[in-house]
């Protein structure tokens, strides 16, 4: 159990949270672990087999407390809020920093801004355990190029005035564009080992054409899951964003989130599964007109591994406590949550060490 920017996360099966006057008592085989008194909390968090008392649970409505139940993999299953509920409050300031340019763009340049920093970490780390000089004179030289495209997007001109929406987002999304294509024409000089069976081109999304893009795009569809989980407990709406359009159906915000993580999460991870050989060619299949698909024991591998790279630990780079990486988007969409209410001047994007 943990408690990050004032939400309690109960993790231990069989866990009991009790009340005992203004304060929540969490209990593990009938010993006390830790009590809470509630006015330090804005949210809990249970994952599997957790109960929290009907008095224990009343209070939290009482203080507007919510109570997010989670399967032990992170799937969200339902929220319990009290009446008086204020995510409207919270949803209004998202609509209308999703209307404002200048509030699109502070929000677009710290999302483009960590994924630009956390993919050029990649290109640096691959770099040093690069087995060769060609890979590792590819990797180097788009470090320094996604490094020239960190440095143009924070000495980017003020927005004019009169600028409209799409106008002052374009110049953020071209070196988000330009920033991604640096990093996927290098992206096979990172794997190590099975380079014969996992060739990879270009990032191809429908359908994959090859190993890679199907990996890539699997583990992406996981990590939007999570992303779509953590916005909608932290009250905000995942399909009205900034970066990323916002069109009916298309979770906007989740992309948006999505970008600081897809580097040092998704695409690291897939890197991993293959230089270790946890995904082979046989856990592969090509459909009639030459699209990748897995296997379903492929795809069992790789939700597995996802949850097993959530459970690890880290220290976060903000609060300097350490968390299970699977915290950290519940934790982003808290700072989200808390830039759009004006608590804070900025969004910070997770940038881990």
């Amino acid at each position: 159990m943990a408690i990050v920017q004032n939400t309690l996360y109960l993790t231990t099966p069989g866990t009991l949270v009790t009340k005992d006057h203004l304060t929540l008592r969490i209990e593990i085989e009938k010993q006390t672990r830790l009590t809470v008194p509630i006015h330090h909390l804005e949210s809990i968090c249970a994952f599997g087999r957790v109960v929290v008392t009907p008095p224990a649970m009343a209070l939290c409505w009482k203080h507007q407390v919510a109570v997010h139940y989670h399967t032990e993999n992170g799937y969200l299953l339902a929220q319990v809020l009290g009446s008086g509920d204020a995510r409207y409050l919270l949803r209004r300031a998202q609509y209308t920093a999703a209307d404002s340019p200048e509030e699109a763009v502070s929000l677009a340049r710290q999302f483009v801004a960590g994924k630009l920093q956390n993919s050029r970490s990649n290109l640096l780390r691959s770099g040093r355990e690069a087995k060769n000089d060609f890979d590792r004179k590819n990797l180097k030289n788009a470090a320094a190029e996604i490094a020239r495209l960190i440095r143009r997007l924070g000495n980017m001109s003020p927005i004019p005035n009169d600028c409209g929406l799409r106008e002052a987002l374009d110049p953020i999304r071209g070196m988000e564009g330009l920033g991604a294509r640096i990093y996927y024409s290098v992206f096979w000089n990172m794997v190590k080992q099975q380079r014969e069976d996992f060739q990879f081109v270009s990032r191809m999304r429908r359908p994959p054409r090859d190993r890679i893009n199907c990996l890539l795009s699997f583990i992406y569809a996981l990590l939007r899951h999570d992303c779509l989980a953590a916005l909608t407990t932290a009250g905000l709406d995942p399909y009205v964003g900034w970066l990323h359009a916002t069109r009916a159906g298309r979770p906007a915000c989740a992309l948006d989130l999505m970008e600081e993580f897809r580097p040092c999460l998704a695409e690291r991870l897939a890197l991993t599964l293959i230089n270790r050989r946890q995904i082979e060619p046989r856990h592969f299949r090509v459909r009639e007109g030459g699209a990748v698909e897995f296997t379903d024991r492929g795809r069992k591998e790789v939700i597995q591994a996802w949850q097993r790279r959530k459970q690890g630990e880290l220290t976060h780079f903000l609060f300097k406590q350490n968390i299970r990486i699977g915290q950290v988007f519940s934790i982003q969409a808290k700072l989200l949550a808390r830039k759009l209410r004006g608590d804070i001047p900025d969004y910070i994007p997770f940038i881990p060490k």
